[in-house]
């Protein structure tokens, strides 16, 4: 009897740059989706969402593959291609840590609106890298939304002391508000682990 071979999630390696992200990485192929979720019509703040994911060593990772998922300003999903195209803003964007400097992640976006009454404005975040056997989610939630995340149930499911981990800091630049938020995938020198969740 032969022995089966391992399938491709089992596998996880670089070659997601070449067929998730080639525009990226400069191949002939044009990518599905990019970094880039809202054009200039959009409605709401446009931001900018950066960061970098760390080994356990505490070094960056330069071929991780980083996946958001969101709401629009007004806390809406996009539900189909019109509609994306109609409100200019897509809901998913994908960038891998390969090409920009110090293997940075960039996403530009709007910031998503509140979902429900007692919820938080938030990011699904999806982290696909060498050496790990399956992608792993997480979430970013937004420093200036203090009172919001304090009534969150989702974030107050993580103990206190982990929080902090899925909380992007706010800066203003001359572009605008640039959002920071660091993926850690173990403790490392450099920071805590990232709280991932089980779906």
């Amino acid at each position: 009897m032969s022995k089966l071979k391992q399938t491709p999630s089992q596998t996880v390696g670089p070659y997601f740059a070449y067929g998730l992200t080639p525009t990226q990485y400069g191949y002939e192929l044009k990518s599905l989706f990019s970094p880039v979720l809202a054009q200039p019509h959009a409605q709401g703040e446009h931001i900018r969402i950066t960061g970098q994911v760390y080994d356990g060593a505490g070094q960056t990772v330069m071929d991780a593959l980083i996946e958001i998922s969101q709401l629009d300003a007004s806390g809406q999903s996009v539900t189909s291609v019109p509609d994306a195209e109609a409100k200019g803003f897509s809901g998913f964007g994908r960038c891998g840590t390969g090409t920009l400097p110090q293997n940075h992640y960039a996403f530009e976006t709007v910031k998503p609106g509140t979902p429900a009454p007692g919820q938080a404005p938030f990011i699904d975040v999806c982290v696909t890298q060498r050496g790990l056997l399956a992608h792993v989610f997480t979430r970013i939630y937004f420093d200036d939304e203090a009172a919001a995340n304090s009534q969150d149930a989702v974030l107050h499911s993580v103990p206190a002391e982990r929080r902090a981990t899925l909380v992007a800091k706010r800066e203003m630049t001359g572009a605008g508000p640039l959002y920071r938020f660091d993926i850690h995938m173990q403790d490392s020198p450099h920071g805590k682990e990232t709280v991932f969740f089980d779906l």
